[in-house]
């Protein structure tokens, strides 16, 4: 038993712009997913996406408060110039500037039209076959203990498990990788940017469910009412939802 991430949810007032700015931050696509805005890979809807891990704009009736996000997205770039190009034409898309105590750091720290932060990497070789995501981080008190949670939560390949970091990627080494940094940040306010997993085909959402429970997880009321997933949060409190197979 073990589940895949399948895309990232992000929550937005105006679910329609978001999801057309990250289209056009990463080249991709969006898609009309009902109520929701689906950003994949161009060349017609494909979900889940063998490779990638597309992005999911759920509308929501609340703005972003001030508190920055415990989970974000870092970009990848694959030159100096390519990293400044992106930066520039992100922040005509709309993006801002962030000040998230970076300090002087080689990536550039910027939100979202609705003040969803994220990172424009400088170039890095391990990213060089991710795909314009390079990673999905999660702020973490306890590397170490996100690396066994989400090592036994997903079907993913443990990298690294250390005081200050904890990394994983698809077994099939495709597509960004999840991070867990160190950091002192306490969770002040409800993420708003989360994963989405489901089961494999023949494998059965509530015993998922279940079998995370057993691994520290603990169930999650985000007024969703009797919704086809199941809302959770890891042993940090990191939220994610259970998707059925349908």
């Amino acid at each position: 038993m073990a589940l895949r991430p399948v895309h990232v949810n992000i929550k937005a007032v105006d679910s329609s712009a978001v999801g057309r700015f990250w289209a056009e931050a990463l080249g991709w696509s969006a898609y009309d997913a009902g109520v929701t805005t689906y950003v994949g890979p161009a060349g017609g809807l494909v979900w889940p996406d063998p490779v990638f891990l597309g992005i999911d704009v759920v509308p929501v009736p609340g703005p972003k408060t001030a508190a920055k996000n415990r989970t974000h997205l870092d970009l990848a770039t694959t030159s100096s110039a390519h990293q400044a190009e992106l930066v520039a034409r992100l922040r005509d898309l709309g993006a801002t500037p962030v000040d998230v105590g970076q300090g002087d750091v080689p990536w550039t720290v910027l939100a979202d039209p609705e003040g969803n932060e994220f990172c424009v990497l400088e170039p890095r070789e391990v990213y060089r076959d991710t795909g314009p995501i390079a990673a999905v981080v999660c702020d973490s008190a306890d590397p170490r203990a996100m690396a066994r949670f989400w090592d036994e939560a997903l079907d993913w390949t443990l990298h690294e498990a250390t005081a200050d970091r904890a990394v994983l990627r698809s077994a099939k080494a495709v597509g960004p990788y999840l991070e867990f940094l160190r950091t002192p940040d306490a969770r002040t306010a409800p993420d708003r940017v989360h994963l989405d997993l489901q089961p494999y085909p023949g494998e059965d959402k509530e015993a998922e469910a279940a079998r995370l429970r057993t691994l520290g997880a603990t169930d999650l009321d985000l007024g969703q009412g009797d919704a086809p997933w199941t809302c959770l949060a890891d042993p940090e409190g990191h939220e994610f939802c259970v998707l059925s197979l349908s």
